[in-house]
């Protein structure tokens, strides 16, 4: 069973910036799709950026330019940079992490969650 651990949330001033990580455990199978989303208080989760093993990457138009998502080698591990932030970027940030998996029925993808971490910039 997959498992995702996040980490490097806390709390910075505006301007400030912050480095998540995100390690991924428990399947040999290719995580072909590796992102962050956030909740912030009392609005829907959103999509911040994914990064496909094939090299393609997408930002929520909020952080371009602003925010750097990145795996490793091994593709198991990702990583949020979060520079010039804002107090619109408060919130709990997930981890996600899709396999591409197959049943008798044919293949399907399977959405993994990682229980998150708060991030907080103050004003």
């Amino acid at each position: 069973q997959v498992q995702l651990v996040e980490s490097g949330g806390g709390l910075v001033q505006t301007g400030g910036s912050l480095r998540l990580a995100c390690a991924a455990s428990g399947s040999r199978l290719n995580y072909i799709l590796m992102g962050w989303y956030r909740q912030a208080p009392g609005k829907q989760r959103e999509l911040v950026a994914t990064a496909h093993s094939g090299g393609e990457i997408t930002y929520a138009d909020s952080v371009k330019g602003r925010f750097t998502i990145s795996r490793d080698v091994t593709g198991n591990r990702v990583y949020l940079q979060m520079d010039n932030l804002k107090p619109d970027d408060t919130g709990v940030y997930y981890c996600t992490a899709d396999q591409r998996l197959y049943s008798p029925s044919g293949p399907y993808t399977s959405t993994t969650w990682g229980q998150g971490t708060q991030v907080t910039v103050s004003s």
